[in-house]
């Protein structure tokens, strides 16, 4: 076994001092013109991550959570009517629909991928069905030919949820452009990531942009004029300041996240069960989850003694949360949800990571295995 090494799971620091002089001169340009709700910054960069995506629009918001709940409700979501989305997500897909009054619907994740697993969709559907909310979980696109083909044939609403997955490719198109809109969050530990909350709606609708806009800003068309009650929920100048320069290097970090992706997939794929990857799409590895089906928390305290930082992405599916129990679910529910939950471990990946970092997880994970 090599020397100890200490491999955290994400490392904002040493990716900070990788471009440190341009962030330290976008916060101070910011502060300098005072320039911290509204302005340039903020339209500059909307412009820049619709091109990046090429999509039409981009809306910056306040978080990731509530660019899901602005959407909804701005495509007409209302009370009492149905959201399907994933068993297998972080709870804000979900919170996003109740916040709205809308009645959130959970459909079990397919095994390989850990999407949403489009062949249980038609259980779902009823007369109050009024969208779907695909995630793109862990940094792979889900099945969008099949959702988006589900939906029309439902006259369904299909927003994105494309948190996990800045940058990812499904058949030669950019996330965030294969549905009525995407949801983007800009958490500071994202492929994309800000220093404090941060999010943004991409959408090919001019007038569900403008929409988006206003309802974000208090139902604001100008100053003092509401054309509506809104929400506050505002993308700082700060913020898109840092994204701004941090979009300039999103390529040669998902780079480098697909390149540590292939020395784990190598190495390990004879010892643990590696991600599973659809073709003709680009999975850019926001997490890297293997699957061990034995000793997991001692495999998480071998790990960690050596000095390597995991998590688990997520301990308990969102229809098994006490924020759930009005629904009433039960394992069989949602069988692979409920089994992948024990299963799962997210192993340190992040651009800045080294392929020595990597190996020596590797070769970590294997001595245990092979020591019985």
């Amino acid at each position: 076994m090599k020397d100890l090494m200490k491999v955290p799971f994400v490392d904002l620091r040493t990716q900070y001092l990788s471009i440190k002089e341009e962030i330290d001169s976008a916060i101070e340009s910011v502060i300098m013109d005072s320039a911290f709700i509204g302005g340039k910054r903020i339209k500059d960069f909307e412009e820049n991550f619709a091109k990046y995506l090429s999509a039409k629009n981009a809306v910056g918001v306040g978080n990731g959570t509530d660019a899901l709940s602005v959407s909804l409700k701005c495509l007409g979501v209302s009370t009492g009517e149905e959201v399907i989305a994933p068993a297998n997500s972080f709870i804000a897909t979900s919170e996003a629909v109740t916040a709205i009054g809308a009645k959130i619907v959970f459909v079990d994740c397919n095994p390989k991928t850990y999407n949403i697993d489009t062949d249980k969709l038609k259980d779902t559907i009823t007369q109050k069905t009024k969208a779907i909310i695909p995630v793109h979980l862990y940094g792979q696109p889900a099945d969008m030919d099949k959702v988006v083909g589900f939906a029309e044939a439902h006259n369904l609403y299909v927003i994105e949820d494309a948190a996990q997955a800045h940058g990812a490719l499904y058949k030669g198109r950019t996330v965030g452009t294969l549905g009525h809109a995407a949801c983007f969050s800009f958490f500071p530990g994202k492929n994309l990531g800000a220093y404090g909350d941060a999010g943004a709606v991409t959408t090919d609708n001019d007038d569900l942009a403008v929409k988006i806009k206003m309802y974000a800003n208090h139902g604001r068309v100008d100053k003092y004029n509401h054309e509506f009650e809104g929400i506050n929920s505002r993308l700082d100048g700060i913020q898109a300041a840092i994204l701004n320069v941090k979009l300039r290097h999103l390529n040669k970090w998902t780079l480098r996240r697909r390149q540590i992706a292939d020395i784990y997939n190598e190495k390990l794929s004879d010892t643990v069960i590696t991600p599973w990857v659809m073709p003709d799409v680009t999975h850019v590895y926001h997490l890297y989850v293997i699957q061990v089906h034995r000793d997991r928390q001692r495999l998480i305290k071998h790990l960690s003694e050596h000095g390597i930082s995991t998590g688990i992405h997520y301990p308990t599916p969102p229809p098994f949360l006490n924020a759930y129990d009005y629904l009433s679910h039960k394992p069989e529910d949602f069988p692979v949800s409920f089994d992948l939950k024990d299963k799962i471990l997210s192993l340190p990946i992040h651009g800045d990571m080294t392929d020595e970092e990597a190996v020596y997880v590797t070769d970590v994970i294997r001595d245990f295995y092979n020591a019985g």
